[in-house]
């Protein structure tokens, strides 16, 4: 059983953790490092953090549940099949990654996430003034990212609103509430196998969860009345610092 000041630690974690999921995503940032410092190994601190924080990305979803709309023309029903089913896909293949492995690709993982979260938006809009992506690439991008989502799933809220500005031309603003709710739904089957080959420690997870439904129904609502600007500057903030921690861990 863990001490109060480390529970205490896995709380606050959990509640920056939402926040940043509600506002921009990359909360597996704030809340894996806190568990594997508190000594967890990494692939059980990813799946403790995975179901620390799928209360919150639900509870954000439903806060934004007035937004949902179709994406690029395809139904919100059909995205989340897609990453449900990708997300399986993704949890399995943590299940059987070898902790030493899992040490040496996550640096790599928050890399992948942190150019996501600072080039992301542009990205898309280069790619949209020489792309005309149609229906199949939303399916296999969907997929690609719901199988990142359950594995990892570090920055694959930026991800998706990258994406999603590629292939359907909107604004990030827009695609807020959709995100969120594949997010919810890429969470819920990675849950599922992580409960089902017991890889959650829930002696941290549990502070962590109530700090993450706190944190994901404050950051939705700060999301609603925050700049832009402010949002991504302190999710980039938090990504890069972490991302240096964990090379410096992996390979320091």
């Amino acid at each position: 059983m863990l001490d109060l000041p480390i529970l205490a630690l896995a709380a606050a974690a959990g509640l920056v953790g939402g926040a940043m999921n509600a506002l921009a995503g990359g909360g597996t940032f704030a809340t894996m490092p806190a568990l594997i410092a508190i000594g967890l190994p990494s692939p059980i601190a990813n799946a403790t953090s995975n179901v620390a924080l799928q209360p919150g990305a639900f509870m954000s979803a439903y806060t934004y549940r007035e937004g949902l709309r179709p994406v690029a023309g395809m139904s919100v029903r059909t995205l989340a099949g897609i990453t449900f089913v990708g997300g399986l896909v993704g949890s399995l293949l943590l299940v059987v990654t070898p902790t030493t492995t899992f040490d040496i690709i996550i640096p790599w993982l928050l890399l992948m996430a942190t150019i996501a979260i600072a080039f992301g938006k542009r990205a898309a809009e280069v790619l949209q003034r020489h792309a005309a992506p149609g229906p199949r690439a939303l399916f296999v991008a969907q997929a690609l990212l719901g199988v990142y989502g359950g594995y990892f799933g570090g920055g694959v809220g930026m991800m998706l609103t990258a994406v999603w500005g590629l292939l359907a031309g909107e604004p990030p603003h827009r695609l807020m509430a959709p995100r969120t709710l594949m997010l919810a739904v890429a969470n819920t089957a990675a849950m599922i196998v992580f409960i089902g080959f017991g890889m959650v420690r829930w002696d941290a997870c549990l502070p962590m969860l109530a700090g993450a439904v706190l944190g994901g129904w404050l950051g939705a609502r700060a999301g609603k009345k925050l700049p832009p600007t402010a949002i991504r500057i302190w999710t980039l903030l938090v990504t890069i610092v972490t991302t240096i921690v964990f090379f410096v861990r992996a390979y320091g």
